[in-house]
């Protein structure tokens, strides 16, 4: 009799197959990966695993993330990452039915995303412009400070991802580009318009970087990276700007927990909804695949059009 493969080797596998059909990049495979290894652990505990796992024994185990606490919301992922991989060995013929299939889910709302105001993203550019124009500054302190200043200018600008933002090569930076390409999820490209405060930025920022190189003190070397990094992935990290912008937050006046590049993100979107852009291009811009993962932007449309109407119509009560 054939042993059943391992739970490591079948997430191994099932990963694989995320990355090479899926393009599933390096942040959702390392997410898949945990909450995939969580799971094998409860079933091992019970003496089971992924290949002979019953219906009853997932119920179980969404019981457990319960009872150790875990948000609707986590574990709404947790069983979306299980019906992946039973669908995935459904497929594959490992297994011979879902035991995921007929789950559901606990019931979760959709809650409305954290926005800044405009008075609230104009004090931290005006103070993040400021640090970049400190005369007092050291040279790598100054770097530093127009590095954030750029990344917040481009991040408002284009509502990219974290991941995409820090990512960026250095030949986005080119001062006469109008546009950028964006290779976001599923490893798909978009065109994204830069306005003229980020491109600025930017053209700062690699002047900077490049009188940097002369100065061995400030250890800036040649990089394809637009935001450089000594670290594995050769680029600044998200978790090392998520730190900057926060105290950037701090130092413009505004609650650290409330500011977040997620945050920022948001802002863009919302602020572009509420001047009237339409929501598909929209859409577009944030690389959503689907129209309602945007669609948690209608209340700001539902808002404009509100003020439309109230300011606008003949009969409205002034």
């Amino acid at each position: 009799m054939r042993a059943k493969p391992s739970d490591a080797k079948l997430t191994g596998l099932f990963l694989d197959m995320l990355a090479a059909e899926q393009g599933a990049g390096p942040n959702t495979l390392d997410a898949y990966r945990r909450d995939l290894t969580d799971f094998s652990e409860f079933l091992g505990r019970v003496g089971h695993s992924f290949a002979d796992a019953e219906t009853q024994t997932l119920r179980d185990y969404l019981a457990d993330l319960d009872t150790r606490g875990f948000k609707s919301t986590s574990v709404a992922r947790r069983l979306s990452a299980m019906r992946h991989l039973y669908r995935f060995l459904l497929n594959e013929r490992i297994r011979g039915d879902d035991p995921a299939a007929i789950l559901s889910g606990p019931k979760r709302g959709r809650g409305l995303p954290k926005v800044l105001s405009i008075a609230d993203v104009d004090r931290m550019l005006r103070r993040a412009r400021e640090l970049s124009e400190a005369e007092d500054a050291s040279p790598s302190k100054r770097l530093r400070a127009l590095r954030l200043y750029c990344l917040l200018e481009v991040l408002y600008a284009t509502g990219l991802r974290v991941s995409e933002l820090v990512a960026l090569p250095r030949t986005a930076a080119k001062r006469d580009a109008r546009m950028i390409v964006v290779r976001g999820k599923g490893n798909k490209e978009r065109l994204v318009p830069l306005n003229e405060a980020s491109r600025q930025a930017m053209a700062d920022y690699l002047a900077a970087t490049e009188a940097a190189k002369s100065d061995k003190k400030t250890g800036v070397a040649a990089s394809k990276w637009l935001f450089p990094s000594f670290g594995e992935s050769g680029h600044l990290t998200r978790q090392h700007f998520a730190r900057d912008l926060k105290e950037l937050a701090v130092a413009s006046g505004l609650q650290a927990r409330l500011v977040s590049p997620h945050v920022l993100r948001h802002a863009f979107a919302s602020h572009l909804l509420h001047n009237g852009a339409d929501l598909r291009i929209v859409q577009g811009l944030l690389g959503h695949t689907d129209i309602s993962t945007t669609q948690i932007y209608t209340h700001v449309v539902e808002e404009r059009l509100k003020s439309l109407v109230r300011d606008l119509h003949p009969l409205a009560e002034k």
